[in-house]
């Protein structure tokens, strides 16, 4: 696997190895020996999740504050989404900023999002199916986001703003000023 560490401290995007044939393709999508040396840590995941989207859907800016943050491993098992990772450690250098990348079940690309981390992803394609692991379990009481249009961030989500489709809970996230982290 190929670990390619981003201007934005802690987070790490993977590109496996693909061995493809005629009878389709396998890859790795993770090793846990390898990513732990790459991070410098252990990383123990005890989650994981799935989600299916359409196009158009933007999913976040999400995160668990406290004791019940997350460090997460993102992918897309089929279909394209732009994935952004926002840095929201108090006393950051790079706190405020984020990083978009385009996973996809082409490219077979993962995200490695430490904690301190607000995440969300747009769906490019007409249809994807999203995974990924959590190194904690998810606690309602201590779920937070960031609004995903805040002008101060300036995201551009590859969609249209007209073709943004957003839960209730997520059409409300405050600013990213507005937090107390």
């Amino acid at each position: 696997m190929k670990y390619i560490k981003t201007d934005i401290e802690g987070l790490v995007i993977i590109e496996p190895r693909v061995f493809s044939d005629s009878r389709g393709y396998f890859f790795e999508s993770w090793r846990a020996a390898e990513l732990d040396a790459e991070l410098g840590r252990h990383i123990e995941f005890v989650q994981e999740n799935e989600s299916a989207s359409v196009y158009g859907v933007i999913r976040g800016l999400h995160f668990q504050k406290g004791d019940m943050a997350q460090a997460k491993l993102v992918r897309v098992v089929s279909g394209r989404v732009l994935d952004v990772a926002l840095d929201i450690r108090p006393g950051s250098p790079t706190f405020g900023r984020y990083m978009a990348v385009e996973l996809s079940g082409e490219n077979h690309r993962t995200l490695f999002i430490p904690r301190g981390f607000a995440h969300g992803f747009s769906v490019l394609s007409e249809k994807v199916v999203f995974t990924y692991k959590c190194d904690n379990y998810y606690c309602p009481e201590a779920e937070g986001g960031v609004a995903w249009d805040d002008p101060s961030l300036g995201i551009d989500w590859g969609i249209p703003a007209s073709d943004a489709i957003l839960s209730d809970k997520d059409r409300n996230h405050p600013l990213l000023r507005e937090l107390s982290l």
